[in-house]
């Protein structure tokens, strides 16, 4: 747990407090307080429960992981879920993190049970500089917030780059292959935990920036609207990704389908061919005694002959009617 303090006033953040001076804290309005929990013990959620009073209900949904984004008002305080991006996502591996949070008249609550690289951004920034902290807890949430939804912009770049390529080797690969569709299938299903995640943080930040909660108001409003606009642009582009790469796959299943539809007629014209030869094999391999041409002396030529001239001639209408890819159609 870490806890940053501002002082109204102060040219910088002060940290290195503990939870033991957390109750004379939080008692000077005056404060902006941060408190992060990353990776937290059962005494942090005590210190939620007997200090600060939060609902069971939230600290529970803290200890739980993988809920969806949700905001709720409490008299005292907000009660917030959103979901950030995990450093080692990839487009066919998307994954975030979850970070829940509470926002106070004077403080900023932060809990999550992973290494959060918005999170890591914002301290090292108040340890530069105390202007997230100036303006109150409300300003320093947006931030926060404001972090959270932009490094969701380098995902998009990556998913816009593979659909890119993912579309080119769909046209120029010259066999299908499995590990494409099993690429396509990956990209889609990261593609829609982007929108669902993104559709619900957007409802959020929506009510957020409207003056929904007493915490949020006033002054703060636009910044958070600043932050909704983002998150309209990201939902929209993950929205485009979403039929975009729907596009890709019918462009696959087409392309598996012209391929296949070439080689069946490959070998619907052999089979064609070879069906009058077979004929004429057929007839003169079998053995009646009284049979035409049976002994006549170049019998066996001229057959060949007949079975050549068949097949050239199917080969030329074939030709003629554009079914082996040219020809007067």
């Amino acid at each position: 747990m870490e806890i940053f303090v501002y002082r109204s006033g102060a040219e910088r953040v002060e940290e290195g407090f503990t939870a033991e001076q957390l109750p004379s804290l939080l008692q000077d309005r005056s404060l902006v307080i941060w408190i992060d929990m990353e990776r937290p013990t059962l005494d942090d959620d005590r210190l939620l429960l007997d200090l600060f009073k939060f609902h069971p209900l939230t600290v529970e949904d803290c200890r739980m992981d993988r809920h969806h984004p949700k905001v709720e008002e409490f008299p005292d305080y907000l009660f917030f879920i959103v979901h950030g991006i995990r450093t080692n996502t990839t487009p066919e591996r998307f994954n975030t993190v979850e970070v829940d949070g509470y926002l106070g008249p004077n403080f900023v609550v932060t809990y999550h049970h992973e290494p959060f690289p918005a999170i890591d951004y914002i301290k090292q920034l108040l340890r530069s500089t105390p202007v997230p902290c100036q303006r109150g807890a409300a300003f320093l949430l947006h931030h926060i917030l404001d972090r959270i939804v932009d490094e969701y912009l380098p995902a998009l770049d990556d998913f816009d780059e593979r659909l890119n390529k993912l579309e080119e080797n769909i046209f120029s690969t010259t066999r299908p292959s499995n590990r494409i569709l099993e690429e396509i299938l990956s990209l889609k299903r990261s593609i829609l935990r982007l929108r669902r995640i993104s559709s619900k943080q957007l409802d959020i930040l929506y009510r957020m920036s409207h003056g929904e909660f007493r915490l949020i108001s006033g002054p703060a409003l636009p910044f958070f609207r600043d932050i909704y606009d983002h998150l309209v642009r990201i939902a929209d582009l993950a929205e485009n990704y979403r039929d975009l790469i729907t596009g890709s796959l019918d462009a696959y299943l087409s392309v598996i389908s012209n391929r296949l539809n070439e080689i069946m007629k490959v070998l619907t014209i052999f089979s064609a061919i070879m069906l009058p030869l077979t004929f004429i094999a057929g007839v003169y391999g079998m053995n009646f005694e009284n049979m035409p041409e049976l002994h006549t002396r170049y019998g066996y030529f001229v057959v060949w002959g007949v079975m050549i001239a068949i097949a050239c001639l199917m080969l030329l209408i074939f030709w003629w009617k554009g079914w082996m890819g040219s020809g007067r159609d």
